[in-house]
């Protein structure tokens, strides 16, 4: 589905155009032709295809579906492929959006993605003297603008751990808590394959040898190449986190059972005791005289409940009850 289809001329935005038109508007002076596409479908790439002369196996990758993020270098164009998060209802969403960048035209595709990103146009329709730069400064806008969406999915999961590690200490659901860990994890693992393979790319885009579409917006990438490392130094202190805080919860369940073990241990004691007397006095040997004597029942059950009052008190006292 098309959502927008505009040429631009020394950074600022000349007409909406049918995509017909396309090939009119290219290979002009200081003309670049940004189209916006959302779920396309086969026919549509295609037709972008032959537009603007894609390499194959780049229009693949949009086609099949969920790739591994990446930046590429062509013949005659850059691609590049991002994930893009949103986080809502506990879940972070992952969608796709792919970037065709040559030197008079930017393809942007994006597919099952809740992210409109329609403020990165505004945005650089505001600012024309960096829209000079031409279609790598829209790769730019777009780029860093996905980027940037990370950060508070990142936030939102930084303060789902701190309470969760707050609550730790507070309840004894040790196996909720667990599973909570194991599902924040996942998260940050679904957060780090999007942005890993990213400091690679981006790297390629400054710095040595850069495509030649790159010109002078180097510094640029480097700002998103520095927010990726940023980000992934966020998600690699919460993993070390979230590893700490696993132990620390097999220690709470391991401290629990201890003290269980020593209550059991305890009571275990005082019956043990109470059941050496009934098993002594339960023999009925003929010459036992306390089987004869008046006071000899209640003296015995004097003596089993003054002992179990002893160790009652003295475990009481040391904590084990």
């Amino acid at each position: 589905m098309l959502i927008n289809c505009v040429v631009y001329n020394d950074g600022r935005k000349q007409a909406d155009i049918p995509l017909e038109e396309i090939s009119a508007h290219l290979h002009q002076p200081d003309n670049f032709v940004w189209v916006a596409l959302q779920d396309a479908n086969e026919e549509e790439l295609r037709a972008m295809q032959e537009q603007f002369g894609l390499h194959e196996l780049a229009v693949e990758d949009v086609l099949n579906g969920i790739q591994r993020p990446k930046v590429e270098e062509y013949d005659e164009h850059l691609f590049v492929y991002l994930q893009v998060p949103a986080y809502h209802g506990g879940k972070v969403h992952i969608g796709q959006i792919s970037i065709f960048v040559g030197p008079d035209f930017v393809l942007s595709v994006r597919q099952n993605c809740e992210q409109t990103l329609l403020g990165v146009r505004e945005r650089a329709e505001r600012e024309p003297h960096l829209l000079k730069y031409g279609s790598v400064y829209v790769m730019y806008a777009l780029s860093d603008a996905v980027v940037d969406l990370f950060f508070p999915v990142v936030d939102a999961l930084d303060d789902e751990l701190e309470q969760l590690e707050t609550a730790m200490f507070h309840n004894q659901e040790t196996r909720k808590n667990m599973e909570r860990l194991y599902e924040i994890k996942y998260k940050v693992n679904v957060l780090r394959h999007a942005l890993l393979p990213l400091a690679d790319g981006f790297s390629k885009l400054y710095g040595g040898r850069v495509p030649a579409l790159v010109g002078d917006a180097e510094n640029y990438f480097r700002d998103v190449h520095d927010h990726i490392m940023l980000l992934n130094s966020q998600l690699d202190s919460m993993r070390d986190t979230i590893s700490t805080a696993i132990q620390v919860n097999l220690s709470l369940i391991t401290i629990d059972h201890g003290e269980v073990n020593k209550k059991l241990a305890a009571w275990g004691a005082i019956l043990v005791l109470t059941t050496i007397f009934t098993g002594i006095w339960g023999m009925n040997f003929k010459y036992m005289p306390e089987l004869h004597w008046k006071f000899g029942y209640p003296l015995a059950l004097l003596i089993m409940a003054s002992c179990a009052i002893y160790l009652y008190r003295h475990f009481k006292k040391t904590g084990w009850i």
